[in-house]
């Protein structure tokens, strides 16, 4: 039996939600961009971009396609070369997208509320959870959009300095950008608990811990320590960015084997890992169950 089709009423008061959204994005991104957010990072990004294809020049300048590490054993500079920079390229991505998500969704909650600008805004005839939702939208697109670009930015310039291009670009790129929305799911909840700047220590400090625990985790199998792999797997469900930075260092070097498959394996700050489809999908659930408790805690926040 098909569902009856909604009433006139009912899509015309989806599409006014829908509005309304939109026009509070748009208030969010008027707002970073009086704060000098976006301008500031802009000139940090040509800054890293800079030093970037610098360093790429200079590395490949240096490397040969391949070469003998002893005992018969073949190693593929280029890729070895190009893999790292690319790594290390996805971490800076990664952090500058974390900065951006988080000054986006700074006081999105307690500290709108406490500096009376959500007042204007809450009066009018909006759901607080269309306010939180398209507050996250908001900051969550510009933070995605920005480390796509800046990530493929950075393939580009390795491609053309160094004629080295991964090998699974997509899924590198998506799961780097899924990172960054993580992020800014995990900022929002904590704009409900804490001042807007306890916010940003918040989770700055909690970007570090999530890298830090890829990083027990590779010294965990490399002394077989049961502990501190399961330590660090606890710490990926519970940050998945993590997982998701460490699935799409995976994916950069996922085709190359042998002794250089080896090396890049290690990957730098925290290792590359293949976590699965599974990671995506927990970290879908896990953005979802974020932002229905912030906007659960919104609701019953007296402004």
């Amino acid at each position: 039996m098909s569902a009856a089709p909604a009433s006139p009423a009912v899509a015309s008061r989806r599409v006014g939600q829908l509005a309304q959204g939109a026009t509070i994005v748009r208030y969010a991104l008027q707002e970073s961009l009086r704060r000098r957010v976006l301008p500031v990072v802009a000139v940090l990004t040509l800054i890293f971009l800079v030093l970037y294809a610098l360093g790429a020049h200079f590395a490949f300048k240096e490397v040969s396609d391949s070469r003998q590490a002893g005992f018969g054993v073949d190693i593929d500079d280029r890729s070895l070369a190009g893999s790292t920079l690319l790594g290390l390229a996805m971490f800076a991505t990664l952090f500058l997208g974390a900065i951006i998500s988080t000054f986006l969704t700074l006081g999105v909650i307690r500290g709108d509320a406490e500096s009376g600008l959500l007042q204007p805004i809450a009066v009018r005839p909006v759901s607080r959870t269309t306010i939180l939702v398209a507050r996250f939208a908001g900051a969550a697109l510009v933070s995605v959009a920005y480390v796509i670009v800046v990530f493929l930015l950075s393939v580009l310039i390795t491609k053309v300095t160094g004629d080295f291009t991964p090998d699974r670009l997509f899924t590198a790129t998506f799961e780097l950008a899924a990172a960054v929305a993580v992020i800014t799911c995990i900022s929002v909840l904590a704009s409900a608990f804490t001042s807007s700047t306890a916010q940003g220590i918040t989770v700055l400090m909690l970007f570090g811990a999530g890298l830090t625990s890829g990083l027990l985790g590779q010294i965990g199998d490399a002394l077989n320590s049961g502990t501190l792999v399961d330590i660090s797997e606890l710490a990926s469900k519970v940050l998945p960015f993590e997982a998701l930075y460490q699935d799409g260092l995976y994916s950069l070097t996922a085709d190359i084997s042998g002794t250089t498959g080896y090396l890049l394996s290690l990957g730098p700050f925290g290792g590359a890992v293949d976590s699965g489809a599974g990671i995506v999908i927990w970290s879908i659930v896990y953005c979802a169950a974020l932002i229905g408790i912030a906007a659960a805690l919104f609701r019953r926040r007296d402004l």
